[in-house]
């Protein structure tokens, strides 16, 4: 069974989330506030965490931040307020692997719980690492090398980072970027790619602004350029 810590202050939708989890055979702790749910990630050591960005006394944002300072690592969905594009921007530059805008269907976020939970399985059980040119992907550790320096990366970052490394030159649209690494759940969120390329270009290169391995092809999509 999978655990779930769930930080949201509307008890209404604490609550619909938390039961409607629970039947589908999650088990969920619900807290109302940042500090409260904090310790509670420390204490149970959940398989994932729901994060609303509107909190009282911490922010959403400034929580993840904290989480993301953890020695392990837990995927992490944002909520956010409809309307609030600047929010999801926000939240996955500082390391959610997703989010979910209000209202949202119970059955769409089960969707995406399965897939975050998915792409974290499948980077825990790789077994081998892959090398070129500075870089190494070490799969078996879910942990990326430039030269000797360690560079962390989320579930999601990973994943499109492994597909694209693993065939060089080969130019992905957005859309089978989305359906590839994040699967098929994610169809019709085509521009998130952009943040977490953006996210990649600031981890990996020299230059984000103009970058060496993660080029755009313009009017395309983007591809890994081995040099």
């Amino acid at each position: 069974m999978y655990t779930i810590v769930l930080i949201e202050d509307e008890q209404s939708i604490r609550d619909m989330i938390k039961e409607y989890l629970e039947r589908q055979f999650y088990q969920v702790y619900a807290y109302e506030d940042g500090e409260l749910g904090m310790q509670a990630i420390t204490d149970i050591n959940p398989n994932l965490i729901i994060l609303d960005v509107m909190l009282p006394k911490k922010s959403g944002f400034e929580i993840c931040k904290e989480i993301r300072k953890l020695e392990s690592y837990y995927p992490i969905i944002m909520l956010t307020a409809r309307g609030q594009q600047s929010d999801v921007i926000v939240g996955l530059e500082i390391g959610a692997d997703d989010y979910m805008v209000k209202p949202f269907s119970l059955e769409e976020l089960e969707a995406r719980i399965r897939a975050v939970l998915r792409r974290n399985k499948i980077q825990s059980d790789a077994d081998n690492s892959v090398k070129r040119g500075a870089f190494v992907l070490d799969l078996a550790k879910y942990e990326l090398y430039k030269g000797q320096k360690l560079i962390k990366l989320t579930p999601t970052e990973f994943q499109l980072f492994h597909l694209m490394f693993k065939n060089p030159g080969r130019v992905y649209t957005r859309l089978q970027l989305l359906e590839l690494a994040l699967g098929e759940e994610y169809l019709g969120y085509e521009r998130s790619i952009d943040t977490h390329i953006r996210n990649l270009r600031q981890k990996i290169e020299e230059h984000p602004g103009e970058p060496e391995y993660i080029v755009t092809v313009h009017g395309i999509g983007y591809k890994y350029n081995e040099n």
